[in-house]
C-alpha cells in the first residue's frame, strides 16, 4: 500500500482518503480527489495536476509558497505511478 497517492502526491493517511476501485474497495494507490470507482476524476496532463494542486499546498498546513509547491510537483510527479506509465509510451 502506498503512502502517497500515485497521482497527485497527497498523504494517505487515512483509509478515507483513498479512493474508490469499481467494486467499491479502497484503492492502494490513489486519493478520493484523484480516483473513484476504478477511474481517474480527472483527465490532465501532468502540468495541469501540478497547476490544480499547488493552490491547495500554498494554502495549506506545510510552509509551501507557490512556487515552492510547484517546484515540489514538479520533481515529484515523474516518479509516481500515474505519470511515469505516461513518460515511458
Amino acid at each position: 500500500m502506498n503512502t502517497i497517492c500515485q497521482s497527485c502526491g497527497m498523504p494517505l493517511d487515512f483509509m478515507e482518503l483513498r479512493g474508490t476501485e469499481k467494486d467499491g474497495r479502497k484503492s492502494d494507490d490513489y486519493c478520493m480527489y484523484c480516483y473513484k470507482d476504478g477511474h481517474f476524476i480527472y483527465e490532465c496532463t501532468m502540468q495541469q495536476m501540478i497547476d490544480l494542486c499547488v493552490p491547495h499546498m500554498a494554502n495549506g498546513e506545510e510552509s509551501f509558497t507557490h512556487e515552492t509547491a510547484e517546484e515540489y510537483l514538479k520533481a515529484l510527479l515523474p516518479s509516481l505511478k500515474r505519470w511515469n506509465k505516461q513518460t515511458e509510451k
